[in-house]
């Protein structure tokens, strides 16, 4: 239901590229974005931001807000400084105040679902319904940064991969987000399980009581699941048997929502651009700092 305005969010910061490059006088196809700053990061906070109801008006400043908040949760446990709280409290009592609006007017939006939601007389209270919402933004965003980054690199640089995409760009859109999961997955690795009895894995004894780290990177790239599992094939046919969103009860709720954007995405940008490519050399192209595997720039021509 969402991919209609999931297109029309991807055509309207692909436009302002654009039009960004026009007044540095630049024109295609050399003209010159950070893919990563000017499209992979503004796309899903705009998709969450749709979803939850919040005013447009109000999406400037819900960005600041937001990445002050991507900032809090990569201290983890770090310490905050007083502005950063300031700032969260700001974005706490915007909240607060746009639920408060959405129960006086809902509209067909999450938010709105949220503050009227019963079950047998049980509803969720504030602090819930803010847990929520947070969650979204931070699940939801880099995340997908990630995913759409990951694979337009993994593309340029595999051009025999890029030549199937181009010539069946609807279809083969799927097998793009499906294959740069597997290949070079947003996330990883899953943070400590503890046995709850002892196990042994690859040989090796992992006692009752004991933690473990979880490795999706490696479970990816299994010689007895994938066929030539260290190789990008966007055509491959089981390439969706991939454990990028976990697996089980903690499967990824907003696994069919990241899907549809980076379907969107991948099929748009080499529509609009069929010569876009790498503005450095492959080599300069580096992995971002965090714990999550991501560029944190990537500068393009288009």
């Amino acid at each position: 239901a969402l991919r209609g305005s999931i297109q029309q969010i991807v055509d309207d910061l692909l436009d302002e590229a654009e039009r960004a490059a026009a007044e540095r006088g630049e024109a295609p196809p050399d003209r010159r974005m950070d893919l990563i700053e000017a499209f992979a990061y503004p796309f899903p906070v705009t998709v969450i931001s749709d979803m939850l109801g919040i005013p447009r008006e109000d999406r400037e400043t819900i960005r600041g807000w937001t990445e002050n908040l991507l900032r809090v949760d990569r201290l983890r446990g770090g310490e905050v400084n007083e502005e950063t709280r300031a700032r969260l409290r700001e974005f706490i009592d915007y909240l607060k105040a746009l639920f408060e609006h959405k129960r006086r007017v809902p509209t067909d939006d999450m938010i709105s679902r949220l503050v009227h939601v019963e079950e047998d007389g049980d509803a969720l209270d504030e602090e819930e319904i803010l847990a929520t919402v947070f969650l979204m933004f931070l699940a939801g965003h880099v995340t997908t940064v990630n995913l759409i980054g990951n694979g337009v690199v993994a593309l340029l640089t595999h051009p025999d991969q890029l030549a199937k995409l181009k010539a069946n760009p609807e279809q083969l859109a799927r097998g793009v987000v499906e294959e740069t999961l597997r290949y070079w997955g947003p996330v990883d690795f899953i943070g400590r399980r503890t046995a709850r009895e002892d196990v042994e894995v690859g040989g090796t004894l992992i006692p009752r009581g004991e933690q473990a780290t979880v490795s999706l990177a490696s479970a990816n790239r299994d010689a007895e699941r994938f066929a030539n599992a260290d190789n990008f094939d966007i055509s491959r046919s089981n390439a969706n048997r991939h454990v990028a969103f976990g697996k089980g009860i903690h499967v990824c709720l907003g696994a069919p929502l990241a899907r549809v954007e980076g379907q969107v995405a991948f099929a748009t940008l080499f529509r609009r651009y069929p010569q876009l490519r790498l503005a450095v050399p492959d080599e300069e192209v580096g992995w971002g700092g965090s714990f999550l595997r991501g560029f944190a720039s990537l500068p393009v021509l288009f």
